[in-house]
């Protein structure tokens, strides 16, 4: 009972300490337009790190518009909509791993409308770009099935990723050594160690030429 009540308490902290960041990356941006698109991946996901090593994921999402056609009784497709769809941190790395060309995703997130102009030898023209800082991806299972994985992370990765690169680095010192060691005499040095090994592993005298 004891240590169900510590996991029950230990989630608990991890899904408060969500809703916090949730609350904290809303209430930063008030004023912004929240938008939740429903549509397919238009292409394919460009994961990457910025320079201070962040990651981030981009793509292109496809939402097409449903109306019902008086004339054919039928539902038909209206116009098409594209938007590049951007996540970061935690949440890029699973889109990642998760997204593919042509899924039906739901997105939630912060929208936001570009604009710029275009070099006088491409001719100049302004162009419009709409764009999604996207909070949560997820499948649509409207239109088929999922199964969800939990990711384990370290939250101190620079720690994580400078001891590896220790071990790794004293691995290599570990072989390099034993390669070095692979002489005659330490042939012949080790061939009598493991004579003067007897029953149980107990250690003898002996000569060594």
């Amino acid at each position: 009972m004891k240590q169900r009540s510590e996991v029950a308490c230990g989630s608990d902290v991890i899904k408060k300490e969500r809703r916090d960041e949730v609350t904290r990356k809303r209430g930063t941006f008030m004023n912004d337009t929240m938008v939740t698109l429903v549509g397919n991946v238009a292409t394919a996901v460009e994961h990457r790190e910025t320079a201070a090593g962040v990651p981030v994921a981009r793509f292109r999402m496809a939402a097409t518009s449903r109306r019902w056609d008086k004339a054919r009784e039928c539902w038909t497709d209206g116009e098409t909509s594209f938007y590049t769809v951007r996540s970061w941190r935690a949440l890029a790395d699973n889109v990642a791993a998760s997204v593919a060309v042509g899924e039906p995703l739901v997105v939630q997130g912060r929208l936001r409308v570009r604009e710029g102009e275009q070099a006088p030898e491409k001719g100049g023209q302004r162009w419009f770009a709409v764009e999604v800082d996207a909070f949560a991806i997820g499948h649509d299972l409207s239109r088929g099935t999922s199964a969800f994985r939990r990711v384990v992370r370290v939250r101190n990765v620079s720690e994580g990723s400078q001891r590896g690169a220790e071990v790794g680095a004293l691995g290599k010192v570990e072989s390099d050594t034993t390669a070095g060691m692979r002489g005659p005499a330490d042939r012949r040095a080790a061939a009598s160690t493991g004579a003067a090994r007897g029953p149980g592993n107990s250690p003898q005298k002996v000569s060594v030429p």
